[in-house]
């Protein structure tokens, strides 16, 4: 399975705060630069997290970016269903149809597939996500240029 970028940046935008040290706010524009992303990349992955509950996003003076406690004890399975969109692997059902899609096992097959990635990743959490070596490595992210 292959997660789309969107999630991938909503991943490391939650890891990269769940590191953050509340005398250290960040901005989404500093958690872009740490992770060497364009601003409205990360932007729309921000956005999105801030409409599931995951993060707070204060404007201002002294605002900034922070985990909620969901985000902080989100299931990483749970996020990525969200990020990502629950949807079949293959579109059987698309224009034109498949022709073998009342007698194929492969959506099945690719079904369990799909149902066990996320199995595994139901018992993480960001915590898990964060633990060392990570979490340090985190921390100490600088501005990198956005590819």
């Amino acid at each position: 399975m292959r997660l789309t970028k969107f999630t991938d940046l909503g991943l490391r935008a939650v890891m990269r705060l769940a590191v953050t040290e509340q005398a250290e706010p960040l901005t989404t524009r500093k958690v872009a630069e740490a992770m060497g992303v364009p601003y409205a990349h990360m932007a729309k992955a921000i956005t999105r997290l801030q409409h599931l509950g995951v993060l707070e996003a204060r404007r201002g003076r002294g605002g900034g970016l922070e985990l909620t406690g969901l985000g902080q004890q989100a299931s990483v399975g749970w996020l990525v269903r969200e990020l990502e969109g629950v949807e079949e692997v293959v579109a059987c059902d698309g224009d034109p149809p498949c022709p073998l899609r009342w007698a194929c096992r492969l959506r099945g097959a690719l079904r369990q597939a799909q149902d066990a990635f996320y199995a595994a990743l139901d018992p993480l959490t960001v915590a898990d996500l964060v633990a060392s070596p990570t979490g340090p490595v985190l921390v100490g992210l600088v501005g990198r240029r956005a590819k």
